[in-house]
């Protein structure tokens, strides 16, 4: 079984027109956009006609910066930024994953996400090979790794009113 983190947001909704997993799962992690990208992810489940599983762990004591609506860390290259949050929301995904017998999970990685330590291809190999030793064996992979975001929605083929 295939499975997709899905966020809501623009990149991950486009790999899901475009490689239509089996399931999708949105991490409630404590940001502060959980319930707009729960909401959103939800609402593409249905048009697409995908499960929909939605995992909450609140770790807002963990965060930093805009997301944690908090300041942000010295060592923040944005203010966004969340310390370790894809490798927090990747082991919670897993989790459930392993619930629903996913074998193979999806991650909305991009080209230009690699000014984050967490979205670079090492990163992604290097968390596939960390839950494929565990139980379920769960490779992780990033389609989208070698594309930019205009990239993804022109190669997914996504219709406007689907990405909207």
């Amino acid at each position: 079984m295939i499975g997709l983190l899905l966020s809501g947001g623009m990149d991950s909704v486009s790999i899901a027109w475009w490689k239509r997993p089996d399931v999708a799962i949105t991490v409630d992690y404590g940001q502060r956009p959980a319930e707009a990208e729960i909401a959103a992810a939800g609402a593409v489940c249905k048009a697409l006609g995908i499960r929909h599983e939605v995992v909450r762990a609140d770790c807002s004591s963990l965060g930093s910066g805009d997301m944690a609506g908090q300041p942000p860390a010295a060592i923040a290259p944005v203010p966004e930024w969340w310390p370790f949050r894809n490798q927090l929301v990747l082991t919670l995904a897993g989790i459930a994953a392993v619930k629903l017998g996913v074998t193979h999970l999806m991650i909305g990685a991009l080209a230009t996400d690699g000014a984050h330590a967490d979205g670079r291809p090492e990163f992604v190999e290097a968390m596939s090979k960390v839950m494929s030793l565990q139980e379920g064996g769960i490779t992780v992979s990033a389609p989208a790794i070698g594309l930019t975001a205009v990239e993804l929605v022109k190669t997914s083929g996504i219709p406007r009113e689907v990405l909207a």
